[in-house]
């Protein structure tokens, strides 16, 4: 597309940092082992979702403002934190549950619900806004005349292959997951650890610094 360069190097650079797990990826693997497919599916869009988001932002200009704004940053930043944090607690609360010998006690939450839940915790992460106004700058033509549409271009470039790779993800992690489901003792064990992780992630993102 004209406006973009080194559009070969860009798809490696971002699918290399597809494979490093983070948020997104957690909140797909506990959807996904603890729902099975169509949630860890449904998860994964709901995140391709937020980078949608992410990227009209940083092609009109908004994440730019974000990054700039201290405030706006310590309020993003936190909501986000809260929010990861809230998931965090439902996750260890459902390992709970999973321990009840039952199968209809556990907790299967609506796919929508899923979706929105993944929309969050990739819009609410200001780590993801300053990667989007850091990264996909860096492969448009500096001369183009117009930076809207490279960047827009990249941005979907960016999450069709994090999409796919995610999808890859929800499918490995409900094969695990239902291998796990006849141990049900594993499975609580499974969802605490996540849990505790995305608590973490959430503590974490608390005390981010822009710099």
């Amino acid at each position: 597309m004209a406006g973009v360069h080194d559009l070969a190097l860009f798809v490696l650079s971002g699918l290399l940092l597809n494979l490093t797990p983070g948020a997104d990826t957690l909140y797909i693997v506990g959807r996904s082992m603890g729902q099975g497919m169509r949630a860890g599916a449904t998860a994964a869009l709901g995140i391709g979702a937020g980078c949608c988001v992410h990227t009209l932002a940083a092609a009109i200009g908004v994440s730019a403002v974000l990054m700039a704004s201290a405030t706006a940053f310590t309020i993003i930043k936190l909501a986000g934190a809260a929010y990861l944090v809230y998931i965090g607690v439902a996750m260890l609360r459902s390992g709970a549950v999973t321990e009840v010998p039952a199968a209809a006690a556990r907790r299967h939450d609506p796919l929508r619900r899923v979706f929105v839940q993944g929309l969050l915790t990739n819009v609410l992460n200001p780590k993801v806004a300053l990667f989007f106004i850091a990264f996909l700058p860096q492969f448009v033509d500096a001369s183009a005349p117009g930076h809207f549409m490279p960047l827009m271009f990249l941005g979907a470039v960016f999450n069709f292959n994090a999409t796919l790779w995610n999808l890859f993800t929800a499918w490995l992690a409900s094969r695990a997951g239902a291998a796990l489901d006849k141990r049900r003792r594993a499975m609580a064990w499974v969802s605490r650890v996540t849990g505790s992780l995305m608590v973490l992630l959430g503590l974490r993102l608390a005390f981010l610094s822009r710099e």
